[in-house]
């Protein structure tokens, strides 16, 4: 078969040319546009949560040759868990070439955080069929390479760390405010307030909501002397 020009395109972004194109084509087939002649890319997404999360577990262990379990298992999954695959969706546009149902068009499907992360895997199940595990893990290894290198020591959840923090001072819960949005569709950035009782308040920016209320939460941290790992 020949892929359309948007494929082709994200193709090149991808870095990975399919010798069967049928596979990056159910890759980002939603279950919403599904028929029996068009499969969907949930068992493509089923085998690429498990290609993901060994190349990933290699890629750690390699790169921190002496860490523990109890180090290394925060960092993993913190890489693999659904939101860093949206991120790493958003980066190489894959919600531009989406095919979607009009229930999931209507209502900003190529911009839902569950479904860029099930599509991400669903790619990279498609690179390992197509290619082998070699050519899946040198694709999770490029486009994760900087999130690997800065993952922290200890990837412990920052905001239940800081609520932690507060309780432990008698104080009440942070609260978090999201103070607005900006970017494209594909790549939009968040800017959230992370404010403590006593009037602290840290603000930060990411790919989504959640990352940016983690980070603000680890600013707020590292500004009241209290750790998130």
């Amino acid at each position: 078969m020949r892929l359309a020009a948007d494929l082709r395109a994200f193709e090149d972004r991808l870095g990975h040319r399919f010798r069967n194109p049928e596979l990056l084509l159910r890759a980002v087939t939603h279950p919403s546009l599904a028929s029996p002649t068009r499969p969907d890319n949930q068992r493509l997404e089923f085998l690429g949560d498990r290609v993901l999360g060994l190349a990933m577990a290699e890629a750690l262990l390699e790169a921190d040759p002496v860490a523990a379990e109890g180090k290394l298992a925060p960092r993993f999954n913190t890489l693999v868990r659904k939101e860093s695959c949206a991120d790493v969706a958003r980066e190489i546009g894959l919600g531009e070439v989406l095919k979607l149902g009009r229930s999931e068009m209507l209502t900003g499907g190529r911009r839902k955080e569950a479904l860029l992360g099930d599509a991400m895997e669903a790619v990279i199940a498609a690179v390992h069929v197509d290619a082998g595990f070699e050519a899946a893990r040198a694709l999770v290894l490029r486009l994760w390479s900087g999130r690997i290198g800065a993952v922290e020591s200890d990837a412990r959840d920052a905001k239940s760390a800081l609520q932690e923090w507060a309780q432990a001072r008698g104080e009440a819960p942070p609260a978090y405010t999201a103070l607005g949005r900006e970017g494209p569709d594909h790549q939009p950035v968040f800017t959230v307030e992370a404010r403590l009782a006593t009037g602290e308040v840290e603000l930060a920016r990411a790919g989504t909501k959640r990352a940016a209320e983690q980070a603000a939460a680890r600013a707020l941290l590292a500004r009241m002397g209290g750790r998130d790992g």
